[in-house]
């Protein structure tokens, strides 16, 4: 049994992210194996809010050189979830 702090893993700090928060749009990065349904419980659970919709993507990880080698860096599922007016996630606040 996955709890909700297994299937959300960290927020995403980038400045396309910081740009969906005015239309209440949140990215975050998820587990792998984790369904939008057990992504959307997770939320709820975690901050109290009411989520209307869960749109997930796979980024496969890029291959980087190291030296005389390459290494390719982890995949990652991310998960960008829409909440309902009036609800908001604190972490991302920005001091305004």
């Amino acid at each position: 049994m996955k709890t909700a702090r297994d299937v959300i893993i960290r927020p995403i700090v980038s400045e396309k992210s910081y740009a969906g928060l005015e239309s209440n749009v949140y990215t975050f990065l998820v587990d792998r194996r984790a369904n939008k349904t057990e992504i959307k419980e997770a939320i709820q659970e975690i901050w109290n809010v009411r989520v209307l919709s869960v749109n997930t993507l796979n980024r496969r990880g890029k291959v980087k050189r190291r030296r005389f080698t390459q290494g390719k860096r982890a995949d990652q599922k991310r998960a960008i979830v829409t909440l309902a007016e009036g609800d908001s996630i604190e972490i991302f606040e920005t001091g305004k």
